[in-house]
């Protein structure tokens, strides 16, 4: 099988498996907080994945990097937490339309509890307007949370700049780096989510970056774990993968980009049929949303069964409703529901390319030849 679904998690790559394999054995079952031997062991190779998942992106260099089961209890915890500990006159988020569901639903149900939601709409290319963000960060807002590459269409939000508004209107910034963390240079942010899973590491795993100075309240109770602020039993086996994928994504991460780029530009050349959505120039390119009028994307993922993509998130597949992402950028339910996307990295190949395109440009035109 071709497998071109990278944004839904990517194939393990060896090193963390080895990295990982120590933890199965008989010996490597100890619990990383009990004070014997053994334990102090496990803790040791937490610490250390800890201090390589931070080394892998500057950004993370000042403040605390706490491990999670993955970025959906991150973006969680940083935004429960972070907006109860604000004043009454600060208790309001501003978002993005196209953030992933984990931030719309947790912003959605802190809203009930009578906390003021901003979401700023973006344009056909995925990008907020500045200008209006500009007015709706002002002295009332406690966190802005905003998704850095977006998952389902790769655009890249001007992250930067969203956080000079940030700073200079005194509030938080959250950053959803999961798309973007060892491919693309995190922002400054006071808190960043970030996920294993998406860099050849395993499921299972994430983590907050919290940075200095700021105190986040526990989402989870218990133990007292990770500093006194997440309960709970880390997997030595999980913490170490993730260091060693992080390790070779900050090793690689200019053959990467490369291999990367000449993948997209052989895709798009080779399927002149559809239309990329979103930005075609601030966009992650290992990230492809297309989309060809007329074309059933359903159906067209359930005959190429040797070829492995998605029409968007894996998170809402099977919903039957159309992506909001997709609406969003104005695309109608017609164009959405003709739209697919294709991931693809580090191990794909020229050939898996070449394969996959021809394969999908036959099924598609078959399907139009058929409902004309």
């Amino acid at each position: 099988m071709i497998y071109l679904d990278y944004q839904a998690s990517t194939a393990l790559a060896s090193e963390a498996r080895a990295a990982m394999l120590p933890w199965l054995a008989e010996d490597g079952f100890a619990n990383p907080h009990s004070p014997h031997r053994a334990g102090r062991a496990a803790a040791a190779a937490v610490e250390a994945a800890r201090v390589r998942i931070a080394a892998a992106d500057p950004a993370l260099a000042k403040g605390r990097l706490l491990f999670t089961s993955g970025a959906t209890e991150a973006i969680n915890w940083a935004l429960k937490s972070a907006i109860a500990a604000l004043p009454a006159d600060r208790r309001r988020i501003v978002t993005i339309a196209t953030e992933h569901a984990c931030t719309l639903d947790t912003v959605d149900w802190l809203s009930r509890q009578g906390v003021e939601r901003v979401v700023l709409p973006v344009g056909t290319d995925g990008l907020i307007d500045l200008d209006v963000a500009a007015a709706a960060i002002d002295a009332r807002t406690g966190i802005v949370a905003a998704m850095l590459v977006n998952n389902e269409i790769g655009t890249i939000q001007p992250l930067g700049l969203i956080a000079d508004m940030v700073r200079a209107a005194g509030a938080l910034l959250l950053c959803d780096a999961v798309q973007g963390y060892g491919r693309v240079p995190l922002p400054p942010a006071d808190m960043i989510a970030i996920s294993a899973h998406k860099i050849h590491g395993p499921k299972g795993i994430g983590a907050l970056f919290v940075r200095n100075g700021l105190t986040l309240e526990p989402l989870l109770h218990g133990g007292g774990q990770e500093g006194g602020v997440r309960s709970g039993t880390l997997s030595p086996m999980l913490c170490a993968g993730f260091g060693a994928a992080a390790r070779v994504a900050a090793e690689r991460a200019a053959e990467d980009a490369a291999h990367v780029a000449a993948l997209a530009a052989r895709l798009r050349a080779a399927l002149p049929d559809w239309t990329v959505n979103g930005s075609t120039d601030h966009r992650y390119p290992g990230n492809l949303s297309l989309r060809r009028d007329g074309v059933d994307a359903a159906r067209l993922i359930s005959e190429l069964r040797d070829v492995a993509f998605s029409a968007g998130s894996a998170c809402a597949s099977g919903s039957g409703r159309p992506s909001h992402v997709l609406r969003a950028i104005g695309l109608t339910d017609a164009q959405a529901r003709a739209t697919i996307r294709l991931g693809f990295g580090r191990y794909t190949t020229i050939d898996e390319i070449d394969l996959a395109a021809a394969r999908i440009a036959q099924a598609a035109t078959a399907q139009k030849a058929f409902a004309a």
